[in-house]
């Protein structure tokens, strides 16, 4: 029985990180991001929604940032005061750095001055964007 006991530590330890691991993919998170830290359209190659703007991270052998892409295009069909910008993460490695995306698809939330007030990573869900969306009205 006692060399069952390290086998049974590690299942139940690597079970905790799993669950833990596909819980916090997604969710969106309020970010504190101080305002000097602004994005504008220079920097993302295209113009701020006039509300919000949803900046996904993506790279090309990613499945989950298709669906994540398909997702966003189908929020901001419906407003149009929401833009939705897709930027390649492996072309802008600087731009990944300084936002520290460290993994894709990550998508920031920033309002309409490019300050970012909510980030995901990994694929959220539709009515986690809504929500988001809808406080910054």
């Amino acid at each position: 029985m006692k060399s069952f006991a390290p086998i049974v530590i590690v299942l139940a330890l690597a079970s905790a990180y799993g669950f833990w691991y596909q819980r916090s993919r997604g969710k969106i998170r309020v970010a504190h991001t101080a305002a000097d830290s602004a994005l504008n359209a220079a920097i993302l190659g295209e113009p701020l929604g006039s509300r919000a703007t949803l900046v996904q991270f993506s790279s090309a052998f990613c499945t989950p940032c298709r669906a994540t892409r398909t997702l966003l295009e189908s929020v901001v069909a419906e407003m149009s005061d929401v833009r939705h910008v897709d930027i390649d993460a492996e072309e802008h490695l600087d731009l990944v750095r300084k936002l520290d995306i460290r993994s894709t698809p990550t998508t920031l939330i920033l309002n309409s001055q490019g300050v970012e007030v909510g980030r995901a990573v990994g694929a959220p869900k539709r009515d986690q964007v809504l929500t988001a969306l809808a406080a910054l009205r």
